[in-house]
């Protein structure tokens, strides 16, 4: 096989943001015609916080799914002060709570029913660390001390590092790295700890949103960092290692909301996600382990199986054509522009 085609697993998205009502119908479709599963993000307003809500919205999803797609929404609940254990064991038993969702309050969109206080919720985690549910750490401080480029170590130091330590059989995925501070804590940890890697953050840094003036469309949380910091996920996320996988962040956002005096935080990557894989990893001469972050570490960190199907990955003679925004009833969404073109696509596998 050349390195111009390969034949991969099926992936799947470990963190997606889908949204809900118009927005949801306009977006998903481009998830599921790629990606097996996809962890659904629980922020809407008003947030996922019991297992009867996210049957709902599950069922929303579903049903903005085109009938020739086969996609699995795996399910989160929003941690919140008042979230009993009762609820999320209850969730979990009956199969549709794959994980719960920490959000240090204030600390990106629709976070502000988020956690002030640790110890409140530690009667819950407690619980999750009792019957294997993973929690998902936005791993950001929200201190006004800290300097935003900051906030990630400092929340590995202060409220990362103390919890592993007090429960070590909770099984954690620090969602969104973007640190060399982080890279390093996952990579030395052990198998209870992982790490999903987004897109944007392979491909941007910090240049991307300041320099030459300031370009809110790549503006994300957490934000991107130096050279260095987007260097290290490059090297974690191709090295094969199974404690990173993919998980896009793709947060779609209206322009009129992007493009604003406080434009909101978020990329929406999944219309072009798997071509701009594809090109970072060949960039780095490691297509031999694309595979296991998009399709395999995700399954064995939260004991699923792989999905069934495989997909085809080739390189055209031609860029691919990925449509600069897409439309929803309330205006359009811009879809991430890598600032390279894209020649890598995909297309479902089938024997001859």
């Amino acid at each position: 096989m050349s390195t111009s085609e390969l034949i991969i697993t099926r992936p799947d998205d470990w963190h997606l943001h889908l949204r809900d009502g118009s927005m949801l119908r306009a977006v998903a479709p481009f998830s599921s015609a790629d990606f097996g599963r996809a962890v659904i993000m629980p922020n809407l307003v008003p947030p996922v916080t019991v297992p009867e809500h996210a049957a709902l919205y599950r069922q929303r999803i579903l049903d903005a799914i085109p009938d020739n797609h086969d996609f699995e929404p795996l399910m989160t609940l929003y941690l919140t002060e008042s979230t009993s254990p009762e609820d999320v064991s209850r969730g979990a038993s009956s199969g549709l709570i794959k994980a719960v969702k920490l959000y240090p309050a204030g600390a990106t969109t629709n976070s502000g029913s988020g956690v002030r206080d640790m110890e409140v919720v530690m009667p819950v985690l407690e619980k999750m660390a009792e019957i294997g549910l993973p929690l998902l750490v936005h791993g950001e401080v929200t201190d006004e001390d800290v300097d935003i480029f900051d906030r990630e170590a400092v929340f590995i130091d202060t409220v990362l590092r103390p919890l592993h330590s007090r429960l070590p059989e909770l099984r954690i995925v620090m969602e969104h790295v973007t640190t060399t501070t982080g890279v390093d804590y996952v990579m030395a940890s052990d198998n209870n700890l992982a790490a999903t890697i987004t897109t944007h953050h392979l491909i941007i840094n910090r240049n991307a949103i300041l320099a030459g003036g300031i370009k809110p469309l790549y503006y994300c949380l957490p934000v991107a960092k130096r050279e260095k910091h987007r260097l290290a996920l490059r090297a974690a996320a191709t090295s094969g290692d199974s404690h990173f996988f993919l998980g896009t962040d793709s947060a779609p956002h209206c322009d009129g909301a992007k493009l604003s005096a406080c434009g909101c935080a978020g990329i929406f990557t999944s219309p072009n996600t798997l071509g701009c894989l594809a090109t970072v990893f060949e960039q780095e001469n490691m297509l031999h382990n694309i595979e296991a972050f998009m399709s395999l570490n995700g399954p064995n960190f939260y004991k699923l199986p792989p999905n069934s199907s495989k997909i085809r990955l080739f390189k055209s003679k031609i860029p691919s054509l990925v449509p600069d925004t897409i439309k929803t009833d309330n205006g359009p969404v811009t879809v991430f522009d890598p600032m390279f073109a894209i020649y890598w696509q995909a297309a479902p596998f089938t024997k001859a």
